[in-house]
């Protein structure tokens, strides 16, 4: 038995030594930079994939490759991340920009990607100067005008259309300016909502937004239901819906009901709709009117656009005159349907309405993950709604939202580990853009860069889109 053994070990040596001699050695790869040991996580699952000692090589703006150590990869720039936390770049799925200058400083809080809700014809080839690298920024998508009808929620901005044949001519007029996304609003009359649905199934363009309500009438919605019940947009599939607040005025009809909101959590899920959570731009609504207005002008307000902010006066008089305790009350409950939509299966999109208000660009994502956090979803399931799931809602996934091979090299690396703490995720200690490192010298001067601001060219801008259709602008420019 013991020579047996003795043999067997002589076998097991050879074949040992065949196999080494016959294993390749790993594939030697060059890239523009490496990023050496650092934490990478993945959202792909229900849970995070680590690892906890990687190494990122990239070039040409995209992940080579990620590898457990440095042997056979090569770069003429390495950065040292010394053991701290690197995630794919973060998307915030409801922006507001009005000028290029906001753009930096979205990049200096790690965001990479955009979705803008209120589009103008500037934002197009802005968005084309962006990919094309003539303009530091992330990576920009937008839809067209908000079309919207007459009534409570009207703005300035909106596209507004009453009849059927306004709402296809406005489409019509959207898609010849290049735009390939809709954003519909609260006030739409049926007619108008219908036609915009139609033509958007029939030219294959993505709707989102608020769910149209309908003409609104005295005693709604507590004593009689909208005109468009909330279940009738459900079935028209939007790409998503904006705002838990507005989800709650319409489809939970004002009502503060837990019940009611998981109820309505599993028709969503039902529909396959994702919600687009905003929970910051209440909380800052409750902000000022905690601080008398005083939080309009808090630090990093000054990276809000001059121009824009100019129009919200008397919408800061108004909140910094409330009463917060209701407010307040607003708030918790909607952060209390953010944790049953998640629980229940909801798909949440991260979003903050940044560029409005006093939501900072930028910042307002690292606030908007916190407030999610402290309504009841894990670090995880907060970055998740930031990262995976917008590249799954937009048809980007392997793209974008990801760290590996073939990923884009947007990438954020944080100086703490935000699974543990996701305060960690609201100020980066440096950022992969399109392939390019940029340390937190670099991000602070993308921030100062954002308040240097040009207002002749936001009007030009911003008031030339709104006269191409059709905004009289006589109220604005004194004529």
């Amino acid at each position: 038995m013991k020579q047996t053994l003795k043999g067997f070990g002589a076998v097991l040596v050879v074949a040992t030594l065949a196999a080494c001699a016959t294993d390749p050695a790993p594939e030697l790869l060059a890239g523009d930079l490496l990023i050496r040991d650092v934490r990478t996580v993945a959202f792909e699952g229900e849970t995070p994939a680590v690892r906890a000692h990687a190494y990122v090589l990239v070039k040409d703006g995209k992940i080579l490759a990620v590898r457990d150590s440095e042997d056979g990869l090569s770069a003429p720039e390495s950065v040292d991340g010394a053991g701290r936390t690197m995630l794919p770049g973060l998307t915030d799925m409801h922006v507001h920009i009005w000028d290029e200058a906001e753009l930096g400083a979205y990049l200096s809080w790690g965001v990479t990607k955009v979705r803008n809700m209120s589009g103008l014809p500037f934002h197009l080839p802005l968005a084309e100067r962006i990919e094309a690298g003539e303009v530091m920024g992330p990576h920009l998508i937008t839809t067209g005008p908000i079309l919207n009808s007459p009534g409570p929620n009207a703005q300035i901005n909106h596209q507004m259309v009453v009849t059927a044949d306004e709402a296809r001519a406005a489409v019509a007029w959207q898609v010849e300016q290049g735009f390939t996304r809709l954003k519909v609003y609260s006030n739409l009359t049926r007619e108008a909502y219908e036609a915009i649905i139609e033509e958007a199934m029939a030219r294959g363009l993505p709707v989102s937004g608020h769910t149209p309500e309908g003409v609104r009438e005295e005693g709604m919605p507590e004593e009689k239901p909208f005109d468009i019940r909330f279940e009738d947009v459900l079935a028209d599939h939007f790409e998503s819906i904006e705002h838990i607040e507005s989800i709650v005025w319409h489809g939970l009809r004002n009502r503060h009901d837990e019940a009611a909101a998981h109820a309505l959590a599993r028709e969503i899920i039902a529909a396959d709709v994702p919600v687009t959570t905003t929970l910051l731009a209440h909380r800052n609504l409750l902000l000022v009117a905690e601080t008398d207005g005083a939080a309009a002008t808090r630090p990093g307000t000054e990276l809000l656009n001059a121009v824009e902010q100019q129009t919200e006066a008397d919408n800061f008089a108004f909140w910094a005159g409330r009463d917060p305790a209701p407010v307040a009350e607003e708030a918790a409950f909607y952060a209390r349907v953010a944790d049953i939509f998640e629980d229940e299966g909801v798909t949440l999109l991260a979003g903050t309405d940044a560029g409005i208000f006093t939501n900072i660009p930028g910042k307002s994502l690292g606030e908007e993950l916190v407030l999610l956090v402290d309504a009841g979803l894990t670090p995880y399931e907060a970055l998740r709604a930031a990262t995976y799931t917008p590249s799954a809602v937009l048809g980007t996934v392997g793209q974008d939202g990801c760290i590996g091979a073939g990923c884009a090299a947007d990438l954020v690396l944080l100086p703490c580990d935000p699974l543990e703490d996701i305060a960690c995720a609201t100020e980066p200690a440096g950022l992969v853009y399109r392939g390019q490192w940029l340390d937190r010298a670099a991000l602070d001067g993308l921030r100062a860069s954002s308040a240097q601001q040009d207002p002749e060219r936001t009007m030009t801008n911003v008031f030339g889109g709104l006269a191409a259709y059709g905004v009289d602008l006589s109220g604005l420019t004194g004529e």
